[in-house]
């Protein structure tokens, strides 16, 4: 498995499980980042940190750190 922080740009994956179980972990599971759920990176920014995604329709931007927490398959 591997981590959404590890994704190229243009990359889909399939979001697997989100770690932990304190504030950050809710507040990415409120933000749509729940399991089966299909997700894309869209591109960094230009000093490489925050990551942004489409899921569920909408852009979001995350943290290297944040980003690191949620595990993901990669899609063909």
């Amino acid at each position: 498995m591997s981590r959404l922080n590890e994704l190229k740009e243009g990359d889909r994956a399939r979001i697997v499980d989100v770690d932990g179980d304190d504030s950050i972990a809710v507040r990415l599971l409120e933000m749509g980042l729940t399991p089966d759920e299909e997700i894309e990176l869209v591109g960094f920014a230009p000093l490489g940190d925050p990551i942004e995604f489409e899921v569920r329709g909408y852009r979001l931007s995350l943290r290297s750190t944040e980003a690191k927490r949620v595990e993901v398959e990669i899609l063909p």
